[in-house]
């Protein structure tokens, strides 16, 4: 099989995806809905998710039209055609092809979103409805329309950037394979662009939603989560659509989008060395990502096709994983094979005589290695087997004071396994990458750089099994919401319980995955930026940035303003919850006064107010934060310049790595500690079980408050923020280099 062969599985696998997508939608939109009962509140929850996806978007499209006129403009005034790093281009201006690329990452991104949400909504009531019948048959229609918006989303992805690379390389006149991949950087901003506000908007919403809800419902009024009586119950069942399945379906879009451009920029320094070693087919060193992901998204079809099988009385974790693992194993036999005929060096070998290729097959297996260890480091920090949880649900005997120390200790303890894990990958990645004996003609040993672009394409083999389960989560638990809200038999409610549990789990895993994406794109991306800035410099005779120095005062200056982002960045978006969660207690508390008839079933409360009421305060709130995490960056570039633009990368992506590992692993640890008590596992030293309604139970729900805006709304947003800086930084070089 010949490379030029290989890169023509990119169109059919996508298009297969997209095509398996469609049939799992089907698949799940002919099952049972259920009774009356739960089609209503299914209906509801699904039509206040869609008058915010609308609302949110179109800010969102309004927003990034005029980021692209300004980054038009922008590059267009400081980046001529004799000094661009696109020299030979001889059609469009680099503006309008850098603003045009902004546009379709950010409408990528949106659909991405859009498609999520949307298969969300219509899974949850055929997930309660399976429930009633079957916990097999629960967990298929839940992880299937979970696989909808995970396809859609990396095929999308992947499609996007072939779609764009192609056009701008063969389409534009006198642009080379080696220089369109600078040229489409415009579609990763734009997918970060959009998904930051999507992560934000979401997340504030959702959590928002979902403690005002319990502190009103479950602590003062002490009536059960997702009672009807309580008014917050479709904002919160709402809340958990427009967060975890739009926000992380944009997440995840712009995650694979952003880091496969990345690889495919370092991949121009490989492809040069190709051409002049006379190796065949050297543009596949660039091609090279695409045909990777596409072998992943083959993977994902198998595994969710043939193995998300199991039995009544097993853990459903263990139907999950058993997906996760085939998807895994498959996914190196692709690696094996994209390696072995996309980079052949001609019969030239790496070090000790063994063939390029199998050292930067060991680069892909460490990616592919680091993304178990980080799903199996989240499930120890968030699952109620382990450790951490056990110790926050016995330190809710003593109260909420003792339950918030004990979680805070976790959330900080998790750096360690955290940090030495990517530093192990990356040090791993990069030593297999530079033994290749890729050398460029003025010495630089660029085989190391290439190793860990090549392992962080093999961690996002699995991106699209991760997203399906991921929104297994809210799709279960909006399952559980409508079982209860409809009254539903004790049976039904059990299953969505377990169910729930689970969910929780695989939304944590799928935030630490996201965390590890995020440390290796993060090095990735920094590399790119300075591959960027070093052709613009040989292009305008300047000198190439060959080292970060942290001893000049700006450099130190704006790695101190990285580090800080992070922080003050998270301050706005966990006050945006505090401040939206505080107009729906005092609406709810108002209901529950005005209403008296709520708490006998003889009135309805008003939902679609307290919806009405959270909608417009988290638009409102996202504006904010988003605004900084944009304006920052090109602050300090145009001010300090772009080598402290790179000290702004280095340091704010460690800080807001480890920061967004303390959020989501110490919020998904609180969570999980209240649900380990709520199925009787705490007991008093007496052997009397501290269930529900004690004193216990309401200090872990208190934790799980603290814990909420940390998990789903601050450390999320921390995932696009990493990649935003790198994505900004890279598309605005040229205004940054005078």
């Amino acid at each position: 099989m010949s490379a030029e062969l290989l890169q023509l599985i990119i169109l059919p696998a996508g298009l297969l995806a997209v095509a398996f997508a469609l049939y799992l939608a089907r698949d799940v939109l002919r099952r049972d809905k259920g009774p009356q009962a739960m089609q209503d509140v299914a209906d509801t929850i699904r039509e206040g998710a869609d008058a915010f996806v609308r609302r949110q978007y179109t800010t969102i499209g309004l927003l990034a039209l005029g980021g692209a006129v300004v980054i038009g403009l922008v590059i267009g005034l400081v980046e001529t055609k004799d000094v661009a790093d696109v020299p030979s281009l001889a059609g469009p201006p680099i503006g309008l092809m850098t603003a045009i690329a902004f546009l379709v990452g950010a409408g990528c991104s949106m659909l991405s979103g859009i498609i999520g949400m949307s298969i969300s909504v219509r899974s949850n009531v055929r997930t309660a409805a399976a429930a009633r019948r079957s916990l097999v048959e629960a967990v298929q229609v839940a992880m299937r329309g979970g696989a909808v918006s995970g396809f859609l989303v990396v095929a999308l992805s992947l499609l996007g950037v072939w779609g764009i690379f192609s056009a701008y390389g063969a389409l534009v006149g006198g642009v080379t394979v080696a220089e369109a991949p600078f040229l489409i950087v415009g579609f990763g901003f734009g997918a970060s662009f959009v998904a930051l506000f999507a992560q934000l908007g979401g997340g504030i919403y959702t959590k928002a939603a979902d403690v005002g809800s319990d502190l009103v419902g479950k602590v003062e009024a002490g009536i059960p989560e997702d009672d009807p009586r309580n008014a917050g119950v479709i904002a919160d069942l709402v809340g958990d659509n427009v967060g975890d399945c739009a926000g992380r379906g944009a997440d995840l879009f712009e995650s694979t989008a952003a880091e496969n451009i990345g690889a495919m920029i370092l991949g121009v320094a490989a492809y040069a060395i190709a051409s002049a070693s006379g190796w065949p087919n050297p543009q596949g060193w660039i091609f090279f990502p695409l045909v990777v992901r596409a072998f992943g998204l083959l993977a994902t079809i198998i595994a969710v096709a043939f193995f998300i099988r199991g039995r009544e009385d097993e853990n459903p974790m263990n139907i999950l994983n058993r997906g996760y693992w085939v998807t895994t194993l498959l996914s190196v036999v692709g690696l094996a094979i994209t390696t072995n005929v996309m980079m052949s060096t001609g019969g030239a070998t790496g070090a000790n005589g063994i063939p390029a290729w199998i050292w930067f097959f060991g680069a892909g297996l460490v990616g592919l290695a680091t993304s178990v260890v980080f799903v199996y480091i989240t499930q120890y920090y968030t699952a109620g087997t382990f450790r951490p949880v056990r110790e926050i649900a016995e330190a809710s005997r003593t109260g909420p004071a003792t339950n918030i120390i004990s979680g805070t200790a976790v959330g900080y303890e998790t750096t360690f396994v955290t940090a030495i894990s990517i530093g192990i990958a990356l040090l791993a990645s990069h030593w297999l990458g530079e033994r290749a004996g890729l050398v460029s003609a003025d010495g630089r040993n660029v085989g190391g750089i290439f190793g860990t672009a090549v392992a962080t394409m093999g961690m996002l083999m699995t991106t699209a099994y991760i997203l399906a389960m991921d929104t297994f989560g809210p799709i279960t638990d909006n399952a559980g919401g409508i079982a209860e809200f409809s009254r539903s038999e004790a049976s039904a409610r059990e299953i969505t319980d377990r169910l729930d549990a689970v969910g929780n789990t695989t939304k944590a895993l799928t935030k630490g995955y996201a965390i590890a994406s995020a440390s290796l794109a993060a090095f990735l991306l920094f590399s790119a930026y300075i591959d960027k800035v070093n052709l613009i410099q040989r292009n305008r005779g300047g000198a190439l940035l060959d080292a970060v120095n942290l001893a000049d005062v700006r450099v130190f200056v704006a790695a101190l303003i990285g580090a800080m982002i992070a922080y003050f960045f998270s301050s706005l978006a966990i006050r945006a919850v505090g401040k939206t969660a505080q107009s729906i207690i005092v609406e709810v508390r108002r209901q529950f006064r005005e209403m008296p008839g709520i708490m006998d079933y003889t009135q309805r409360p008003d939902y679609a107010r307290v919806v009405d009421i959270t909608t417009r305060a988290a638009l409102r709130e996202m504006v904010a934060p988003g605004l900084v995490a944009v304006a920052t960056p090109i602050a300090v570039g145009l001010l300090l310049g772009y080598q402290a633009v790179a000290g702004l990368l280095m340091v704010g992506t460690i800080a807001g790595v480890l920061l967004a590992t303390v959020l989501n692993n110490g919020g998904g640890a609180w969570d999980n500690a209240k649900k380990f008590i709520e199925a009787g596992h705490l007991k008093d030293v007496a052997g009397n079980v501290l269930g529900k309604k004690t004193d216990a139970h309401a200090a872990a729900v208190v934790g799980d408050t603290v814990g909420d805006p940390f998990k789903d709304t601050a450390g999320p947003s921390l995932h696009v923020l990493v990649k935003l800086l790198a994505t900004i930084t890279l598309v605005l070089a040229p205004l940054f280099i005078r």
